[in-house]
């Protein structure tokens, strides 16, 4: 359990260390910053992320879901002005960095925890 822990944590800041190749705008110096950043992202995704969805529930309803990218960008924009070396242009730029952190964070994890999802068909099943 501790070892998926500290894999999915070695995951997400890789996954920071690339995404500044793919959103210019936002910049990791180096390689202790993205594990620092990793940190406090997690932190913050699963200690405020909840606390802030459910004060903004109205509004996510409103727009159908679509104001959760809002949340991630200013979390992660938030998140960058604490770690020195991890650095957001703007609220734009966080958007997007989000949401390329979350797909290569989601990829990568999917390439490592690799699930096998069995289907049993009901005559098989006896």
């Amino acid at each position: 359990m501790a070892l998926n822990l500290l894999l999915v944590w070695l995951i997400n800041a890789l996954a920071l260390l690339a995404l500044p190749y793919l959103v210019p705008s936002v910049q990791v110096d180096s390689f202790y910053t993205a594990l620092i950043a990793a940190l406090l992202l997690g932190f913050v995704n699963s200690l405020i992320r909840p606390l802030i969805v459910l004060l903004t529930l109205p509004v996510t309803v409103l727009t159908l879901g679509l104001f959760i990218f809002v949340i991630n960008g200013l979390l992660f924009w938030f998140v960058a002005s604490f770690v020195k070396g991890f650095s957001v242009a703007g609220f734009w730029s966080a958007f997007f960095g989000a949401i390329v952190y979350a797909l290569i964070s989601w990829a990568a994890s999917a390439l490592v925890f690799r699930r096998r999802i069995v289907v049993l068909r009901r005559d098989e099943i006896r």
